[in-house]
């Protein structure tokens, strides 16, 4: 396999991979108690962290900060880890729980992710804890919601993404749904949702002095981000078939082509005028080409594209596209990302504590000065 271009570039030190404008203190004064969880609730908190708020987290005695899970044990530098201030707790017991309510009495936000009706038998129920802090803002993250038939049901991403529609939205024609890590239930539609609507609470309880409930679910979220998906089927503009679809692989300017080595190009050119960049980068004559309106020729479309990707190695069509403004980018593995020149020269990793790459703060804060 060809050696890639963004594999040349020197390590970039901790320090100089951490730049102040990347962190803020946006949150400084806001103070958050997380019950420890999994999944979407770390990932949530951990945009707050990067936004300045202080965090205290109940853990349950005799266990780690992270509850039992098949993935490993992690660092203190990581997403789940990072910006804690721990407190074990035995909830069960009446002791446990008042020292629960005089923490909450002192917090401006409490996340859960347990699932319905656990905070009720454990007396730490919004009907318990709005009383003593009118101006909480309480986020309850789960993944089918708060009520429902399925409410009370274990679940993961892949279900809740399953059941709103985006699982069988994302795959090839041919094949099966494809499963898209856990960035669609577990992150997008929890973690994120759930960011969202704390930060419209926390508005809402400064400017109101009126705390709020939130009901966060992964599959409502999933849901949301399909939102566009569902209005085009509405209109009839959008098969509710996979690989078929503008923006799910079908169209043949919009997808993955392999190059000569084994490795992926990814073509975005949807656009006329990057369509015409995507053609001459490949040296192809749109006169003779298909017309890529009609939806009967994008499998001969398809054909044509992916045999010319085929004939150069993907650091050859990389130099080709380059000064070529043509939506056509390389797809590069975990370990690649870090070391492409954009994501190094906009610091999108930075160093963790035993200096490998992580990924950076999102979204950046930058002083007014400098923007």
């Amino acid at each position: 396999m060809a050696p890639t271009r963004h594999s040349d570039p020197p390590p970039v030190s901790v320090e100089a991979r951490h730049p102040d404008q990347m962190v803020t203190d946006a949150l400084a004064d806001v103070k958050i108690l997380e019950f420890s969880a999994i999944g979407p609730v770390p990932w949530g908190v951990n945009l707050f962290v990067d936004m300045g708020a202080k965090v205290t987290r109940i853990c349950r005695p005799g266990k780690s900060a992270s509850p039992a899970s098949p993935i490993p044990a992690k660092a203190p530098d990581t997403i789940s880890e990072r910006g804690r201030r721990d407190i074990c707790i035995d909830l069960k017991t009446k002791a446990g729980r008042q020292q629960a309510l005089d923490l909450i009495e002192s917090h401006d936000v409490l996340i859960e992710g347990m699932r319905p009706g656990a905070m009720e038998r454990l007396g730490l129920a919004p009907a318990n804890c709005l009383p003593r802090n009118p101006n909480l803002v309480y986020a309850r993250v789960t993944g089918w919601g708060q009520e429902g038939p399925l409410a009370s049901r274990a679940g993961h991403d892949i279900n809740y993404i399953a059941l709103s529609g985006a699982l069988h939205a994302i795959g090839t024609r041919t094949g099966p749904p494809v499963v898209p890590l856990n960035l669609i239930g577990d992150y997008g539609g929890g973690g994120a949702f759930m960011a969202i609507g704390v930060l419209a609470a926390l508005f809402k309880a400064k400017t109101t002095g009126e705390g709020s409930v939130i009901d966060i679910a992964m599959l409502d979220g999933a849901a949301r981000q399909m939102g566009t998906a569902y209005e085009r089927l509405n209109r009839g503009d959008w098969r509710d078939e996979r690989g078929v679809n503008a923006l799910d692989g079908g169209a043949p300017w919009y997808s993955v082509y392999q190059a000569q080595c084994g490795n992926y190009m990814a073509v975005g050119a949807i656009e006329p005028q990057f369509y015409k960049q995507l053609l001459q980068g490949l040296a192809l004559d749109e006169a003779t080409l298909p017309d890529r309106s009609d939806q009967t020729q994008w499998e001969s479309l398809r054909s044509l594209f992916a045999a010319r990707f085929k004939t150069r190695t993907r650091e050859q069509w990389m130099e080709t596209f380059d000064t070529l403004d043509a939506c056509v980018s390389p797809v590069l593995s975990l370990s690649e990302a870090p070391r492409h020149p954009h994501n190094q020269a906009r610091l999108v990793f930075v160093a963790s504590a035993d200096g490998a790459p992580r990924p950076g703060p999102a979204p950046r804060f930058r002083p007014l000065a400098a923007s």
